[in-house]
């Protein structure tokens, strides 16, 4: 009568475990996810002080104008005066931090008492949350 209760009984255990095992290793891809959101997160906002770092060193071509435009990651061009090589530089940084993409892209705008806006956006869709573009304003005062 009680021949095979045992096997049952491990059998239930095994079937036990591996619904744990399972929910563990979705659990370290879920954390791997948003570790990686964090890490692009983490980039934008670097990339942005990045160029403000060098607007600051650059104060009066900055406050001109001539950092105020919007590049994109997959179309990195441009040289000739020192600001545009620094935004080339800053949109090869975004392409290779961010993704060479055109859904990369970085703004930069200086009125001409130093206010400057940096505006970097970038697509975190493997995020899993479903929230596409993400976008990182930092403002600052040269």
């Amino acid at each position: 009568m009680q021949a095979g209760v045992g096997l049952i009984e491990v059998l239930v255990a095994v079937l036990v475990l591996s619904i744990g095992f399972i929910g563990v290793a979705a659990l370290q891809a879920m954390s791997l996810s948003t570790n990686n959101s964090a890490m692009a997160r983490s980039m934008a906002t670097v990339s942005s002080y990045s160029i403000l770092d060098v607007m600051r060193i650059d104060r009066t071509s900055a406050k001109n104008g001539d950092y105020n435009t919007t590049v994109a990651g997959n179309a990195c061009a441009g040289s000739g005066t020192l600001a545009k090589n620094q935004l080339t530089l800053w949109c090869q940084q975004l392409a290779a931090n961010l993704g060479a993409a055109a859904t990369t892209t970085g703004k930069v705008a200086c009125d001409a008492t130093g206010n400057c806006t940096v505006t970097v956006s970038y697509d975190d869709s493997r995020a899993g949350n479903g929230t596409g573009i993400q976008t990182i304003v930092t403002g600052a005062k040269l």
